[in-house]
C-alpha cells in the first residue's frame, strides 16, 4: 500500500461501505414488506368526459390511438419489416424501406392507428421478431356522427386538451382533473348539448341542399327555443368530418353563425320598427309616404340620400315591414333621439357577444353618434340593417325579446352536465334579461312578421296550415378589395318565428354569395318553409286551428274586365288570374304574379301612383 491508502484508511472506508450497504438494505427491507400505498396519478386511467346531445345520443367518445415510432438503427431487417408493415398502414413497401435507411434519428411512421391497426401490428410485429419499433398511446376522440353540428362540438388535439367548439370551451369540465388529493382525482364529465341530433340532421340536409341549389359560398342555419334560448339546431356549411379535421380547410371548420359579423340588411328593419312602435314615435296607423328614396339635408349641410326598391305610397309601418321600404324606416328613425335608439340597440344585445360557451364569438359593431364616423346619414341607415355588423347568434338573441313578451335570453348551447355515474352536476334554466320592449310592442311586431309571411316579401316562406312570422332581407356586402360594397356579392337572410300567435321556435337561415337570384324572399323564404315544416313536425307541434290564412271558400269575382290603369294603381282584389296575363305584355310596367286563382293582395297598394316601369306584385289564392 501506498503512505496514503494506509491500512487504518482502508478498514474505516470499508466499515463505512459496509454500514452503508446494511443501512440501504434494510431501507429496501422495509418498503418491501410495507404496503403499497395507491398512486394519485391515474392519468392512464382517467377519460374525459363524453359530448352528447340533449337526449344522450353520444357525439364525441374517448377512445385511444397509437403512434408508430421507428428507431432505424435497431430496424435489423429493414425489407421484412417494410413488407409486414405496408398492407396495414396502407404505404408503399419500398416508401417505408426508405424511410427507414434515409433516417438517422428515431421517427413517426404513422400516426393516429386506431386499437383495431395497433392489435393487428402488435401481433404482426410479434409474429416475425422485428425490431426497432415502438408504440406510443395518446388520448383520442372518435365522433360517431361524422361532421353533424362539427363546428358547435370542435375538436381535442393529441395533447387532451380541446382545440376548437365545445371540446374547447368546456375543456375544464370535460378533461379529468389530477390532483395531490386522491379524493378530489376524478374522470371528465359529460356534457349534453341542447340540439336533438336527429333534427339536426334532418336541417343539415335543407341546408346543403339549399347551398347546392343556389351555388352559394356558405349557410347558417339556427333553431331555438323562444321560451328558453336553448339551440335546438346549429348549421355551419361548409362543414368537416371531425375523424379527418387535421386534413379540413379553414372554411370548412369556420364557426360562421358565433364568429362572422355582417350587415344583416332588411331582416334588422323588426328591431328598428320595435323601437320606434316601443317609444311611442308611432302609431299602427300612421302612414308614411314613400317616393322611392329618402332625400333629406341635416343642419350642418349634409345631404343624405337612401334609395328604395320601389315606390310605396302611403303606408303604415306593418306594411313597410311588409314591403320592406327603406324610405319609410329612415322617417320613423329621423323621430328618434340617435342615442335612445342605439342604447336601445345594445339592450337587445348587438355590439356584444351572446355569452353562449363557445370560443371567437364576435361582438359585431355597433357606432356610437360620438364616433368619428357617425354621419348624417348613420341613423337611418343602421334603421335599415346597414352600417352595423351582427352574427347570427346575436340576431336570434335579440328576436327571443320578440317571442318572450319583450324581454331577452341568454342563448344556451349546454343542457346539462353529468358526472361519471350520470348524475346532474349542472342543468341549465332559462336566464331572462332586462325588459327591451312592452308585452305591447313584442305582440304588435308579431302581427307585423305575420302579415309579411301572408301578403309580403316573406310570403314564400307561409305553411298554410300553422301561423308562421317573418322578415326577410337580402343586402350587399363588404368588397374587401375595394372597401366598397359588392355588386355581385350578397347576403341574403331571413328570421321567422312560429307559431306567430305565441312562438316556441325562432329559426334563422343566412345564404351568402349565392349565385344568380340572390333575393331572400325568393331563395331564402322557401328554405325556411320547408325547415319550419320539419321542426314543426319532428318535436309534434298542434297544426290544428292554426291557418295562417282563412276565408269561406266564397270568393266573389266582380262583373266587367281588368280595371284600368291610368295615374294611380286600381283595386285588383278578386280579380282571376286568367285576366292578368293581358298585363304581362306592357312594356311600361313589370307584373309579377304569385299563386293561383283569385287576386287577394297586391304591392304596392291601391292608390299609388304608376310609375314607368314600375314592379306591381300580385298574390293569388
Amino acid at each position: 500500500m501506498s503512505e496514503f491508502i494506509s491500512r487504518k484508511r482502508f478498514l474505516v472506508f470499508a466499515i463505512l461501505t459496509g454500514m452503508l450497504a446494511v443501512y440501504i438494505i434494510a431501507v429496501y427491507g422495509s418498503l418491501a414488506v410495507k404496503d403499497v400505498p395507491q398512486s394519485v396519478s391515474r392519468s392512464n386511467e382517467l377519460v374525459r368526459g363524453t359530448i352528447v346531445d340533449r337526449n344522450g345520443k353520444p357525439l364525441a367518445v374517448s377512445t385511444n390511438f397509437y403512434h408508430l415510432s421507428v428507431t432505424p438503427s435497431a430496424v435489423h431487417q429493414v425489407e421484412l419489416t417494410a413488407e409486414v408493415l405496408a398492407s396495414v398502414l396502407q404505404m408503399e413497401p419500398n416508401l417505408i424501406a426508405q424511410s427507414i435507411r434515409d433516417s438517422s434519428r428515431v421517427f413517426y411512421l404513422k400516426k393516429h392507428l386506431d386499437e383495431a391497426q395497433y392489435s393487428i401490428l402488435k401481433e404482426l410485429i410479434s409474429q416475425n421478431k422485428l425490431t426497432g419499433l415502438r408504440f406510443d398511446k395518446i388520448p383520442g376522440r372518435v365522433y360517431p356522427e361524422n361532421d353533424l353540428a362539427a363546428q358547435l362540438i370542435g375538436f381535442m388535439g393529441d395533447d387532451g386538451e380541446g382545440l376548437a367548439g365545445i371540446e374547447y370551451s368546456m375543456q375544464r369540465d370535460l378533461a379529468p382533473k389530477l390532483s395531490p388529493n386522491p379524493e378530489e382525482v376524478r374522470d371528465g364529465q359529460n356534457v349534453y348539448l341542447t340540439i336533438d341530433a336527429n333534427l339536426q340532421y334532418k336541417l343539415e340536409k335543407i341546408a346543403l341542399n339549399a347551398m347546392e341549389s343556389t351555388q352559394a359560398e356558405s349557410v347558417m342555419m339556427v333553431a331555438a327555443h323562444g321560451k328558453t334560448g336553448e339551440i335546438l339546431s346549429y348549421i355551419s356549411l361548409p362543414s368537416v368530418d371531425l375523424n379527418q379535421y387535421r386534413t379540413s380547410t379553414v372554411e370548412q371548420r369556420q364557426d360562421r353563425p358565433a364568429v362572422m359579423a355582417y350587415e344583416p340588411g332588411s331582416v334588422f328593419k323588426v328591431f328598428s320598427v320595435a323601437s320606434f312602435f316601443d317609444a311611442g314615435l308611432i302609431s299602427r296607423n300612421e302612414t308614411f309616404v314613400c317616393d322611392g328614396s329618402y332625400d333629406v339635408s341635416t343642419a350642418n349641410g349634409e345631404r343624405v340620400r337612401i334609395t328604395c326598391l320601389d315606390r310605396h305610397g302611403p303606408i303604415t309601418a306593418e306594411q313597410a315591414l311588409q314591403y320592406s321600404c327603406n324610405d319609410a324606416l329612415a322617417q320613423m328613425s329621423a323621430k328618434m333621439n340617435s342615442e335612445f335608439f342605439i342604447n336601445k340597440l345594445r339592450e337587445l344585445g348587438f355590439g356584444s357577444k351572446t355569452g353562449v360557451n363557445l370560443p371567437g364569438e364576435t361582438a359585431g359593431l355597433v357606432k356610437s353618434p360620438s364616433d368619428k364616423l357617425w354621419s348624417g346619414r348613420s341613423k337611418p341607415t343602421i334603421s335599415i340593417g346597414q352600417e352595423i355588423s351582427v352574427s347570427a347568434l346575436q340576431m336570434v338573441r335579440a328576436t327571443t325579446a320578440i317571442t318572450n313578451r319583450g324581454v331577452p335570453l341568454e342563448l344556451s348551447v349546454v343542457s346539462r352536465i353529468t358526472d361519471r355515474d350520470n348524475k346532474d352536476v349542472l342543468v341549465h334554466s332559462p336566464k331572462a334579461g332586462t325588459r327591451v320592449f312592452t308585452e305591447a310592442t313584442a305582440a304588435y311586431i308579431l302581427e307585423c312578421m305575420k302579415s309579411t309571411a301572408q301578403v309580403g316579401t316573406g310570403h314564400r316562406a307561409a305553411l298554410g296550415d300553422i301561423s308562421i312570422g317573418v322578415k326577410t332581407g337580402t343586402a350587399q356586402m363588404i368588397d374587401t378589395t375595394t372597401g366598397g360594397y359588392s355588386d355581385t356579392d350578397f347576403i341574403s337572410n331571413c328570421i321567422a318565428v312560429f307559431p306567430a300567435e305565441d312562438p316556441q321556435i325562432i329559426l334563422y337561415i343566412v345564404i351568402t354569395k349565392a349565385k344568380g337570384e340572390t333575393y331572400a324572399g325568393r331563395i331564402v323564404a322557401p328554405v325556411v318553409a320547408e325547415a319550419a315544416d320539419v321542426i314543426i313536425d319532428h318535436l309534434g307541434l298542434s297544426r290544428e286551428g292554426a291557418a295562417s290564412l282563412a276565408h269561406s271558400g266564397l270568393i266573389s269575382v266582380p262583373a266587367g274586365t281588368l280595371p284600368e290603369i291610368l295615374g294611380v294603381l286600381p283595386d285588383f282584389t278578386g280579380i282571376p288570374k286568367r285576366n292578368l296575363t293581358a298585363l304581362l305584355v306592357r312594356d311600361d310596367l313589370n307584373v309579377v304574379i304569385y299563386g293561383d286563382g283569385y287576386v287577394v293582395s297586391q304591392n304596392p297598394p291601391v292608390g299609388t301612383p304608376v310609375t314607368e316601369g314600375m314592379t306591381i306584385e300580385f298574390y293569388l289564392e
